[in-house]
Parts: C-alpha cells; structure tokens; sequence
C-alpha cells in the first residue's frame, strides 16, 4: 500500500513538471518574433563637439563637448520589413562660453540649432537578429545653424538600440557632420544618447513562435489588455514628466526674468545717483578770452575726479563753449583751448584718457538769448564761457 501512495505521488510530480514546462514553451519571446517594421520617436540628450579636432580628440569631455542639462533632441523615423529606415531629428545645443570652437576658446554662450534627415541600415539583417541589440548605420544631410554660421552638412551615422521592452529602449549614435561649404564653415561632431519609444509596429514570427501562435491566442485578449495598461501608464509617467519640466522652465525663466529687471533698475538707480553727484558740482566758468583754469575751477575737477575714481567704469564727455562775442572761428579756437586744459587737469589727477570723451562747441550753445548784436551784461555772458560735463556711460 505505502508502495503505490508513492508511485502517485511520482506520477503527480513529474506530471506537474511538465505542465509548468509547457506553459513556459508557449510564452512567446522575442526570440520566437522580431519587429519587421516600425514607426519610432525619440526624446534625448546631444553632445556637439565643434573643436576643429573632431576626429582625432573626440574623448576630450571637459574642452570640447557641449551638452545641455535637459532633453535637447527629438527624432521621429519609419522602418521598414528590408530593414531600411528614414528618420527627421531636429536637436539644439549651446556652444557654452570657455570651450573649444573651431579651434579657439569660445568667448560667449551661442545657440545651436540642427535639422537632420537621414536614411539608416539595420545591421541585424545582416548579423542576425538579436531581438534586444539593433546596430545601424546611417548616412543623410541636414542643415545647422552653429557658431553664428548656417551651412548644409552631409552626415554619416553609427549607432545602436538596446530595447528595454517592445516599445521602449534606449538610442546611442554619433553622426559626423560634414559642411558643403567647406571655405566659410567647419566640420563637426554630434553625439546623442536618448529614450524611444516604437508605435505602428509589424511584426514577423519565426518558425517556433508561429507553432507557439495557436496555442497562446486565447491568451491575447487578455495580453492586450495589459498592455494597453502599462501603455497608458507609461504615458501618463510621460504627461507628468513633460509638466514638471514646463513647470520648471517657467520657474527659471520668470527667476532670470526677475533677475534683469533687478539689474536694469540698479544701473538706473546708479546712473541717476553719478549724474546727480556730476550736476550738483556745476561747471567750470572762464574769464573772457581765457582758458586758464583758476582754485574754484580746480578744486571743482578735483571734486570730479573722486566721483570718477569711485566710478571706474563711468566714460564723461566734456565740452567746452564760450559767449557769442568774436568770431565763430575765434571762439571755435578758444573752446578747444578751454576743452584742452580741463581734459589735461582730469588726466593729470590719474583720469585715464579713454574715459573722457570731449566736443568743442564755440559759441554754437549759448545758455541764455545773449547772442550776437544781443546787449548782455557780464554776469550773463559769464554764464556761457564753460566747461560741461555729462554721462556717455556707467
């Protein structure tokens, strides 16, 4: 008795073994199904190495390789059953101030833009199908405004996918970039590394997964079903993604939008104060036919110079005038004499040179209505032998 309980109890086993052996026979892998054709779209990252030595430093990140901190290229492609594909890739960068351009140390942050077509090769037709490793080969043309520079370029690319699921997996490619206008542009690198996503797919089965297909098809509603689930997930993970990062460009910008005006009305507040310190001083006056500059005058440029020396970046222009009397020719002459020796007493303070601007005016602006054949008393002909000073920039 206790000998037949046994053998049941091996029959019961080793049945169970192979029932769970059939069940996993019948899962279809993607060894048992390959995508024959597809529509894609990609979301990524780009590296743009302009350096003028693309392709004899290409692994030198920190001088020659430009890459934003956000997704800066998408891509949006059909392939096709011979394992050709035909792809669009637009994608923007910024060559960012200190690196290498051309050859040179970049002196500004310039925008980049590319827009790419290009025609690519599915090696796996030709290696064989992986079912999770797809290398490509690619050549196309593109047009790429970079450096401050629009040129056609015609471009070849080597890259990868690895697939993570049916539908999503990760992009690896470098495309060298060559202008066809090689006299006024150069040649470039773009690396790009990014996430896809393959909709419209068609798909072929292998011998072994076509045996599998009769008996899973009662299985496929059900499939379906969760898959359009984890679709649908996996699109809503997307749509929130996509906000938060609106969310934080908004942020950003209205945090630099913020930042300038506080700029703007600090170099405001900074003019108006230099300008109210200059107008408060008043100007130099000059005895008739003299450009000699007397204490008063001096101890006003003196006054002057402070408020400069404290403004380092403040550039002044100086003109000088006289009264209407004497010839415009004559008068013309004094002015320079006058402009000349308060420019020469603000350099002899340590005011350098290229920071003060100066116009003789002769008697071109008269303050008041004494002009020629105008009766005038001294005091109001005084008003006008002078020297002005004013604001160019802080």
């Amino acid at each position: 008795m206790k000998f037949c309980k046994l053998l049941v109890l091996i029959a019961v086993l080793v049945f169970s073994q192979f029932g769970q052996s059939q069940d996993q026979e019948i899962q279809l892998t993607q060894k048992d199904s390959i995508v024959a054709s597809s529509w894609i779209f990609g979301v990524g990252f780009n590296a743009v190495d302009d350096a003028g030595s693309e392709f004899t430093d290409v692994f030198n990140f920190s001088d020659n390789w430009n890459v934003l901190p956000y997704p800066s290229r998408v891509s949006v492609g059909r392939y096709f059953k011979s394992g050709l594909g035909l792809e669009a890739i637009g994608s923007y960068n910024v060559y960012k101030e200190g690196k290498i351009v051309d050859g040179n140390i970049n002196q500004e942050d310039i925008d980049y833009f590319a827009l790419d077509i290009r025609a690519s090769y599915d090696l796996n037709k030709i290696l064989g199908e992986t079912g999770f490793f797809d290398p490509y080969v690619g050549v196309g043309v593109g047009y790429t405004d970079a450096n401050n520079q629009g040129r056609g370029t015609y471009n070849a690319s080597i890259g990868f996918r690895t697939w993570i699921s049916e539908k999503w997996g990760l992009d690896f490619n470098s495309t060298g970039k060559w202008t066809m206008d090689s006299d006024n542009s150069t040649n470039h690198i773009q690396h790009a590394a990014g996430v896809v996503y393959r909709f419209g797919i068609e798909k072929e089965l292998s011998s072994k997964g076509q045996e599998k297909l009769a008996l899973i098809q009662e299985m496929e509603k059900e499939q379906k079903r969760v898959q359009d689930s984890i679709a649908a997930a996996d699109l809503a993970e997307k749509e929130a993604s996509e906000l938060a990062e609106r969310l934080k460009r908004e942020e950003e910008a209205s945090r630099l939008a913020a930042e300038e005006s506080a700029r703007r009305k600090a170099e405001i507040d900074k003019r108006t104060r230099i300008e109210k310190e200059i107008n408060t001083l008043g100007y130099v006056y000059f005895d008739l036919n003299s450009s000699y500059l007397n204490s008063k005058d001096k101890a006003l440029l003196d006054k002057l110079t402070v408020i400069l020396d404290e403004n380092p970046t403040v550039v002044l222009k100086i003109t000088s005038h006289t009264d209407a009397r004497g010839s415009d020719k004559y008068n013309l002459w004094l002015s320079e004499r006058r402009l000349k020796r308060t420019i020469d007493y603000l350099i002899s303070q340590g005011i350098e040179a290229d920071r003060l601007q100066n116009e003789a005016k002769g008697e071109q602006n008269l303050t008041n209505d004494c002009d020629d054949g105008v009766y005038c008393t001294e005091e109001k002909h005084g008003r006008n032998r002078r020297s002005e000073f004013s604001i160019v920039k802080i």
